[in-house]
């Protein structure tokens, strides 16, 4: 099956400076700007923010 162009694949980079990073899809139409989730971090063992990196 082929991949969409409206769902990427995005890196989601850690805020707390570890290079921690999660893979995730994210659908275009929902979401246009630049994503930023709060997700844990194993490194800093605490929840910080993730921005999308392009």
């Amino acid at each position: 099956m082929a991949k969409s162009t409206l769902r990427p694949v995005v890196k989601l980079r850690s805020t707390a400076g570890t290079g921690y990073t999660y893979v995730v899809t994210k659908n275009r139409r929902n979401d246009p700007d630049r994503m930023v989730l709060r997700k844990y971090d194993p490194v800093v063992r605490e929840h910080v923010d993730f921005r999308e990196e392009r």
